[in-house]
């Protein structure tokens, strides 16, 4: 039995080795990087700190449209000065975290403020060039919650009055027969006034035709008149070229 729990302490013992050897290689890992990129921890920190400083010192004496002209220190600006609306007013620089490998470095900036904390996240790359700045706000789980819940509802309402206009839409469809029967109603009135307009020389000319057979009877008559006074025993030798009325008071004269 003691044999026993001297191997399970060796085996222990040898565990517990390895964890730590396992350790310092990642530590010597990271310090080779750091080494390779020509870095150290602390002087990363520092350049952080100095980064930090003159983001602040931007913002607070308004001069970024200075740098409006480069594309990094202008998304970090503007990240920043968005950010410091949950921030509130900048209290401390907490902590710091630097990670670095072959293609370049990442340092985290802890900051504390009134309302919030945020984490500042420098980028550099691996000739050691600012290549972004990014504020990022950090966000207790309720207030995260109540993000989400208000994204939902934003989004369902979105829907529910797409729908709605879609639905009143088609509700209104109804009324498109309705529009039609009216205005093929108007192009009817519109087509039956020149039909009656066209009625109306027709009634003319068969007004006129029954005034010429008026006139033919009374040529006739005349005709018979004529041929009575003369003698003749029929009209055919009379031809009647016009008719005219006479002065009425001539006749009275006369008479």
């Amino acid at each position: 039995m003691i044999l026993n729990m001297k191997k399970r302490l060796l085996v222990l013992g040898m565990a517990i080795i390895c964890i730590f050897g396992m350790t310092a290689c990642g530590k010597a890992a990271d310090e080779s990087a750091a080494n390779t990129l020509g870095i150290t921890e602390e002087g990363a920190i520092n350049y952080a700190d100095q980064v930090l400083d003159s983001v602040r010192t931007i913002v607070d004496q308004n001069m970024q449209e200075q740098y409006a002209g480069d594309a990094v220190v202008s998304a970090a600006l503007t990240s920043w000065t968005s950010a410091m609306e949950d921030i509130g007013e900048f209290k401390s620089i907490t902590d710091h975290e630097v990670i670095t490998d072959k293609d370049g470095a990442t340092i985290n900036v802890m900051i504390e403020g009134t309302d919030h904390n945020a984490v500042v996240e420098i980028l550099l790359d691996s000739e050691l060039t600012l290549t972004g700045i990014t504020t990022n706000v950090q966000y207790s789980f309720g207030e995260l919650m109540e993000k989400a819940a208000l994204n939902t509802i934003l989004g369902m309402g979105t829907v529910f009055v797409v729908l709605i206009l879609i639905s009143l839409l088609i509700s209104c469809f109804v009324f498109i027969p309705k529009i039609q029967a009216a205005f093929s109603g108007k192009k009817d009135e519109d087509t039956a006034e020149p039909e009656a307009a066209v009625a109306a020389p027709v009634s003319t000319a068969a007004a006129v035709t029954e005034d010429l057979t008026d006139d033919y009877e009374l040529v006739a008559v005349i005709a018979a008149a004529i041929a009575a006074s003369e003698g003749a025993a029929s009209t055919d030798g009379f031809v009647v070229r016009s008719i005219r009325r006479a002065n009425t008071s001539k006749w009275k004269a006369n008479y």
